[in-house]
């Protein structure tokens, strides 16, 4: 039996990949030196077969494999530690053509090249794009002529890949019908019923921030609309019962993200189960892409806790730093802002509120939101279920209902899913919309189209992030992060990485997709082997797993929140009617505060095996106890005439 360093020796000797077809589907494989001696390499060494991960066993430096239908051309490659070999092998009396090697350190810059310009340019679309030009120069040779090849290969080979993939298309489908939705209950008065509804019950300080609150958690499915109606309806309410502008502008952003992030209907749950499937597929984990995201929320801590740490700050009536110098002024002076917008800035949330303001203000009926999104929420459970139902597994008394539950859910066809809902939802609110005369049928299709467009910058993101990582897992920059990582960090410190890496991204870059794009195909993969190195189990590498899905969303949406860049926190400014430089210093002390908790506490307690209900408590009582340590007490806003 060879040791392993003589099998990392026999590895540095591998120059070529001899390939013989036995017959149409089945294949032997032949490590052997650059001329042509056999290397008898004994172990296994995960390679790509056609695109999909293997691991091939060798036995005297031969292995065997199959392919499930006939193939006229074979691809297979190989991470060797220090570089890639890829041969691409003709069927037609086994003519071998293609041939590419490339040092493996190449294979990080396609990723490190978009985030450095992301960070210099701080516009995602054209760093992601640079770094797929990256990747396609690298693919293509490393010559004069691989330039203008990998230019082209990105609209030819790539976009078009990613676009002509059914499940990606599933994606950008459900993400326009949810877009769509969403103008037209805005359009029809249905978001400002339910803000109505509710503002009624805003009659002093601390119940108008409760209320602002619990709006910034009901309207759930897409941050934009969440943000710009919540703080724009809410904020002659505050305004009047004399909270700062800048503590309303907290409420809507760190209500608006952190809800749309984990909610399970959202325009933002298309992209992270197109991230986590396609993590998911190449790794060969064959559990369902929605069943590994709702395992996630046993993670979110950062999301959750920041709603949670919102809300003790609300009814303990009780802010620390900047934002308690800006209630106490708000409170004692009246003096609920202390700059006014500029006069750019009232354009732009005047052009931004257009999309989202009823036509007739006369009639806002909140059942014209609450019956389509109740029905994309019923809509998605049930498709699941039905999706997902195997009349066996229901049948097994060995499994109580629950489990039985998780794995219908993990069989399930998310996409079909969501898309049955989201078309249901969208074609409800055309009906309620048409069938009361709020809208014609013409103005109510306008208003749909529009939410469609409102969905483009984002759909532009993701067709390129999937690019992006079709490249990134050609060149293995997965497998050689892992081999960074492999014997000098603990699978359970991984999460906390990935944690701030997610964090610095997004701050620098001001957008929480293009941070997830970036992370997801990177990450994923490489906790997955280093733990699977470290000799860990598949059941003890699945809750890393969960975790590092959960850190890429939650550092997204920290890094967001602290960016002053970011799309979300300016119009958080713009919608609450607040000073932009002053909500993000306001907002900062806060954001950090539950991260540090989050990441460094709860993150570490969960990776060592604490149970994820207990570690939620444990943070929200440190997060409770901060607040009773260095919170201070607001002035209590006097009682006005308006107010009684």
């Amino acid at each position: 039996m060879q040791t392993s360093a003589q099998n990392a020796d026999l590895i540095g000797e591998i120059e070529e990949l001899q390939l013989q077809a036995v017959n149409d589907t089945a294949f032997t494989l032949r490590t052997s030196s650059e001329a042509g001696n056999l290397v008898k390499y004994v172990g296994s060494l995960p390679m790509r077969i056609n695109g999909e991960l293997q691991e091939l066993t060798f036995v005297d430096g031969e292995a065997a494999f199959s392919l499930p239908e006939r193939a006229d051309l074979v691809q297979v490659s190989a991470n060797l530690g220090t570089h890639t070999i890829a041969r691409l092998y003709r069927l037609d009396g086994e003519e071998r053509a293609g041939v590419r090697e490339f040092p493996m350190w190449l294979s990080i810059l396609p990723p490190l090249i978009a985030i450095l310009l992301a960070l210099i340019f701080r516009e995602v679309l054209l760093a992601l794009f640079a770094g797929i030009w990256i990747g396609g120069f690298v693919i293509y040779g490393l010559s004069f002529k691989s330039i203008f090849t990998g230019l082209l290969a990105v609209g030819d080979t790539y976009l078009l890949e990613a676009l002509t993939d059914s499940d990606h298309v599933s994606v950008v489908l459900f993400s326009m019908l949810i877009g769509g939705m969403v103008a037209i209950i805005s359009k029809n008065g249905g978001m400002a019923g339910v803000v109505n509804l509710l503002s009624r019950y805003a009659r002093s300080a601390k119940s108008s921030q409760v209320v602002t609150w619990i709006l910034g958690v009901a309207i759930f499915f897409d941050d934009y609309a969440n943000t710009l109606i919540v703080g724009n309806t809410m904020r002659p309410v505050t305004d009047k019962h004399r909270v700062s502008r800048e503590k309303l502008a907290y409420i809507v952003d760190s209500t608006a993200a952190p809800v749309a992030a984990i909610a399970f209907v959202t325009t933002w749950i298309g992209a992270e189960l197109g991230y986590i499937k396609d993590a998911a597929t190449a790794l060969g984990i064959e559990e369902g892409a929605y069943s590994l995201f709702l395992h996630s929320l046993e993670y979110a801590y950062y999301p959750v806790l920041t709603l949670v740490f919102m809300l003790m700050l609300i009814l303990m009536n009780r802010d620390f730093g900047l934002m308690h110098k800006a209630e106490t002024r708000a409170r004692t002076t009246g003096a609920v802002t202390s700059a006014s917008l500029d006069r750019t800035g009232e354009a732009r949330q005047q052009q931004e509120m257009a999309e989202f303001e009823p036509v007739d203000e006369t009639r806002t009926r909140a059942v014209n939101a609450l019956l389509p999104v109740l029905t994309v929420i019923l809509g998605t459970v049930i498709g699941l279920l039905y999706t997902g139902y195997n009349p066996e597994v229901w049948a097994d008394t060995s499994l109580d209902f629950f489990r039985k539950l998780s794995v219908t859910i993990g069989d399930s066809n998310s996409y079909t899913a969501l898309i049955w809902a989201s078309l249901s939802g969208v074609i409800i609110a055309v009906a309620l919309t048409v069938s009361q005369r709020i809208m014609s049928l013409t103005e109510t299709m306008e208003s749909l189209v529009v939410g469609f467009k409102t969905m483009l910058p984002a759909i532009l993101i993701l067709v390129l992030a999937w690019s992006l990582a079709a490249v990134t897992q050609e060149l293995y920059t997965a497998e050689y992060l892992t081999s960074l990582f492999s014997g000098n960090i603990s699978p359970q410190f991984l999460p906390e990485i990935t944690f701030f890496l997610a964090a610095i991204i997004a701050f620098s870059t001001g957008s929480s997709w293009g941070t997830m794009a970036i992370l997801y195909p990177l990450m994923l993969p490489a906790a997955w082997y280093v733990s699977l190195q470290q000799g860990l189990s598949v059941e003890e590498t699945m809750p890393i797993i969960y975790n590092v899905i959960s850190v890429v969303l939650a550092g997204s949406v920290f890094g967001d929140h602290c960016s002053p860049i970011s799309d979300t926190t300016i119009l958080s400014s713009l919608a609450s009617g607040c000073n932009h430089i002053d909500h993000v210093k306001t907002q900062l002390p806060y954001a950090v505060t539950v991260a540090l908790v989050a990441n460094l506490v709860c993150t570490n307690l969960s990776s060592w095996g604490v149970h994820w209900l207990l570690v939620y408590f444990i943070g929200a009582g440190i997060l409770w106890g901060f607040i009773r340590l260095f919170g201070k007490k607001n002035e209590l806003a006097p009682v006005t005439a308006e107010a009684v």
